[in-house]
């Protein structure tokens, strides 16, 4: 869920307006008190949600005409992130307004969209995509305890070592309610994605050692390294390392300049006058 996707979590709302919009003044609901009309709805719902709508269905129709994103890309996309985030997947989609997976799929779709009409406009050099791949860790998989203070941290170091089992041990000590509900799991992380202390601790680990205390800034962790990737040959990782160095260049700014760019580029004109101004750069940053 990068940074520069579109926060477009009112799905529901863009199709009933677009769909309002198509079927003039029937009614849409009775009253002994007075009708609704889809007219009526159609305002209201303008007045709410009009500007974001409109944004998405215009991005939507002019980036689809020339990027493309295949069923096995986006699918690919998902299950990546499903990798990173473990038993959490669920409770993240929730968490950022999305009514199931396929909802998180339209707009991962179109951010994907966005990103492969952004990154044509970034370039960057072979000494820079050779140092990115020096400085690259392959990501880690992780679980952890986390407690208050180290005197509970080394009673729950001295149960793991006695033979406890981890995800009982997590369920009676952790204080992260999060990543408690799978165990301690954390799922696939790399290189700057956790409190850099703890970070540090995670990568000296081998496979399946379990840490004495960490101390972060949210309290003492005790770690265990489940997995971890492999860092490949440089030609092997080469383009993976060029496209990643790029989109780590994908900033909001870019990407709404290239947006703006797209949309000048397709001629796309508003008719509506309360909605002219749906596709500003200030309105497609506040949707973002």
């Amino acid at each position: 869920m990068k940074k520069w996707m579109l926060a477009l979590t009112l799905a529901g709302g863009v199709i009933a307006l677009s769909a309002c919009n198509q079927s003039g003044g029937s009614t849409v609901a009775e009253s002994n008190a007075g009708d609704i009309t889809q007219d009526e709805l159609y305002e209201a719902m303008k007045e709410k949600v009009g500007a974001q709508a409109l944004q998405q269905l215009v991005y939507e129709k002019v980036l689809s005409e020339k990027y493309e994103v295949t069923d096995k890309e986006l699918d690919a996309k998902v299950d990546e992130l499903k990798e990173q985030l473990g038993d959490n997947f669920e409770a993240a989609l929730a968490q950022y307004g999305y009514a199931d997976e396929e909802d998180f799929k339209e707009t991962m779709k179109l951010g994907m969209m966005q990103e492969k009409a952004a990154m044509k406009s970034i370039k960057v050099t072979e000494k820079e995509v050779k140092e990115y791949y020096d400085n690259y860790k392959p990501e880690i998989k992780a679980r952890h305890i986390l407690v208050a203070d180290e005197k509970t941290a080394l009673e729950v170091k001295q149960k793991l070592d006695a033979g406890e089992k981890f995800e009982d041990v997590s369920n009676t000590y952790s204080t992260d309610e999060a990543a408690k509900q799978a165990g301690g799991d954390l799922g696939w992380f790399g290189a700057g994605a956790m409190d850099p202390d703890f970070e540090a601790a995670a990568y000296a680990l081998k496979k399946d050692e379990i840490s004495g205390p960490v101390k972060s800034s949210f309290g003492y962790h005790i770690i265990q390294l489940t997995d971890k990737k492999e860092k490949k040959s440089y030609e092997e990782m080469k383009d993976e390392m060029e496209k990643e160095l790029k989109s780590s260049k994908l900033t909001n700014e870019k990407i709404n300049e290239v947006m703006q760019k797209e949309i000048k580029d397709a001629k796309v004109k508003i008719s509506d006058k309360d909605l002219e101004n749906a596709l500003d750069p200030a309105a497609a940053t506040a949707a973002q």
